[in-house]
């Protein structure tokens, strides 16, 4: 979606429709155990006033303020990530459908008059798109349960289509991977089984898939240029009473993969 702007003002904004009650999606995207079982580990203070604390990895920490706190339909956090930036105001809302569904909109609004950030704010509607469809699956399929995640990431070499590539066939996806097709890791990658949910397209390189073993959970997938070089995030959701001790054991294996497939540099 692009920028809507208005008298110095702009924003953009994101939204998906998920199944559950008003509460349940509440617990998913205004408590820090329900974000980080979709997003990345997340802690809120879960009142007005209260922070918002965002670990995207090591070094990328974001943190916010909530000024508005109105459970289970509307929360507000303001950020700033640096003395030159713009203030920023994200607000998430929950509205209640037919069928036993909600629909979440996120809202990213900043004073600007000129159009020198209206690219990344872009990029996070994209990036809100696609944790969406995570927080739909984990909604679906996972809600309430124990969640144990761990995120692992990689630095290659540019260009970003020759490293998305590299990644999924050793992975074992190939050419013909879509929605719905059964997925078994190759041979020298760690133990997966499960379906594929969703592939990006090539200017955006994503994979998204539901996983069967090791445990039940989510593995989520991307690339992307940033400083001259590509970044490969790998996140693993896994949920149920032996999520943690699976975890434990098949983190090292995904980050040695990681490593080997993309090493770093001298």
């Amino acid at each position: 979606m692009s920028v809507k702007k208005e008298a110095g003002r702009r924003s953009v904004s994101a939204e998906v429709e998920v199944p559950g009650s008003p509460e349940q999606v509440w617990r998913a995207i205004a408590t820090g155990a329900g974000v980080s079982s979709w997003f990345v580990p997340t802690q809120i203070d879960e009142r007005a006033g209260g922070s918002v604390l965002s670990n995207f990895g090591p070094g990328m920490e974001s943190t916010s303020t909530i000024t508005r706190w109105e459970p289970p339909q509307r929360f507000i956090a303001d950020s700033q990530d640096g003395p030159n930036e713009p203030l920023v105001a994200t607000e998430w809302t929950v509205e209640a459908q037919s069928g036993g569904t909600c629909v979440v909109r996120v809202v990213h609004t900043w004073l600007a008059e000129g159009d020198q950030w209206d690219d990344r704010f872009e990029g996070h509607a994209h990036g809100w798109r696609a944790f969406f469809r995570i927080l739909r699956l984990y909604l679906a399929h996972f809600a309430g349960q124990p969640s144990v995640a761990f995120q692992l990431m990689a630095f290659a070499p540019a260009p970003v289509n020759e490293a998305w590539r590299k990644f999924t066939s050793s992975l074992g996806v190939d050419a013909a991977a879509a929605p719905g097709r059964a997925l078994r890791s190759a041979p020298a990658a760690p133990t997966l089984a499960g379906h594929i949910e969703s592939v990006g397209v090539p200017e955006h390189p994503e994979l998204l898939v539901r996983l069967d073993d090791p445990a039940p959970g989510l593995l989520h997938a991307f690339a992307m240029a940033m400083g001259g070089q590509v970044v490969v995030p790998l996140r693993v959701f896994l949920y149920g009473d032996t999520a943690a001790a699976v975890a434990e054991r098949i983190e090292p294996a995904w980050q040695g993969w990681l490593s080997r497939l993309f090493p770093p540099p001298a």
